[in-house]
Parts: C-alpha cells; structure tokens; sequence
C-alpha cells in the first residue's frame, strides 16, 4: 500500500511539473507549484514506510511552507504587480512541453546508470526531471514570479533527492533546505516589488539595471 502511494505521489509530482511548463497564467503556475509542495510533504512522510517521529514534523513544515506560506506570498507578488500571465516566454509552451518530455527521457537515462544502492525506484528520476524542468522554467520565462517558480522547482528537485537519503540525512539539514527556499522567495519577492515600482513591469531583464536609491 505505501509502494503505491509512493508510485502515485510520484506521478503527480511529474505532471504538476509537465503543468507549469504548459500554463501562461501565473495564478495556475503558483496553484500547480503549492499541489507540488503539499505532495513531497506527504510523499516525505510514507517515503520511509512508517511514519517516524522527524517524518511527521518535516511533513508538517514542508506542507506549511511549500503549499501554504510561499505560494500566499507569491500570490501577494502578483497582485502588487498586477499581472496575471507570462505573455513572451523566451520559449514557446509547445517546444517547452517537448524539452520537459526530452528531460524525462533524460532522467530515466541517467537514473538507470546509477549504483543500485544510490537509485530509488522513481524518486532519482523524478527529481532529476523536476530539477531540469525547473532550470527551463529558469531559462525561458521572462517573468521575475515566473523565475522564482522554477526557483521552487529546482528546489523541489533537490529536496526530493534529499528524500531518498532520509535515513541518513539529519532531520535539521532538511529543515535548513526549507528555510533556505524561504529566504530565497522572500528576497525574490521584494526584487520583484522594486522592478515593478520602477519600472512597471516584472521583467527579469530589469534585474540588472536595479540602483541602491
């Protein structure tokens, strides 16, 4: 029963990834990367088996986090700044949607080739997929919120690996990956405040020309 609760975590994690590669709307992006962040919490607390007593408290903070605090910021982000969709991505949807299938063929590969003792069923190849689909996301979206999406992912990716070393990896490592990605958003968020005032646009090309006032 866990092994197929893990196999079906697993699958909704790839195509929640599959789903921001294909939406232009960021309402959509940020409600597809909050399901992803409310899945590797449940998925960190039946990876292990039975749930231990760090299980359930890194479950707790990861749904809180990933699915509840970060996606209400970035829905506060984009209501400062009054867009709602990613209108030129750098990449079409369609050739984006081909590289995120070119990337799961990817993963598959590279997860094949690893040591047996290293390789986890599904969990390597759905974080590696998860990690390039986030460096896409990173690469071919104009948007700063969009940007800081496939910052999540690329995250989530990470954390996912994290996931398949659970017994060796302490409790306050996982812990410190999450305040991480919290710091990071947060500075994130407060870039894209300050594009917006000075610019009126959260293009993440204005990142550079940004000035100490």
């Amino acid at each position: 029963m866990t092994h197929s609760a893990n196999q079906l975590l697993l699958l909704l994690i790839v195509l929640t990834d599959f789903a921001v590669l294909g939406t232009s709307r960021l309402g959509a992006c940020i409600r597809w990367i909050a399901l992803q962040g409310a899945l590797l919490g449940l998925l960190s607390l039946v990876a292990g088996g039975e749930p231990t007593w760090t299980a359930i408290p890194l479950a707790t903070g990861t749904i809180a986090v990933k699915a509840v605090l970060l996606p209400a910021f970035l829905r506060w982000a984009i209501r400062e700044a009054a867009i709602r969709r990613e209108v030129e991505p750098l990449v079409g949807y369609l050739p984006s949607m081909l590289l995120g299938g070119v990337a799961l063929g990817v993963a598959f590969g590279v997860a094949a080739s690893m040591p047996a003792s290293v390789r986890d069923a599904l969990v390597v190849p759905v974080a590696l997929v998860t990690l390039i689909i986030g460096m896409i996301v990173l690469m071919t979206r104009v948007k700063a919120i969009t940007q800081v999406i496939g910052y999540l992912m690329l995250e989530n990716g990470v954390y996912l690996f994290g996931i398949t070393l659970a017994r060796r990896v302490p409790f306050l490592i996982e812990v410190g990956v999450l305040l991480d990605v919290f710091v990071g958003v947060f500075i994130m968020g407060n870039v894209v405040f300050h594009i917006n005032r000075e610019f009126d646009s959260i293009s993440a090309a204005n990142l550079s020309e940004l000035r100490d006032s």
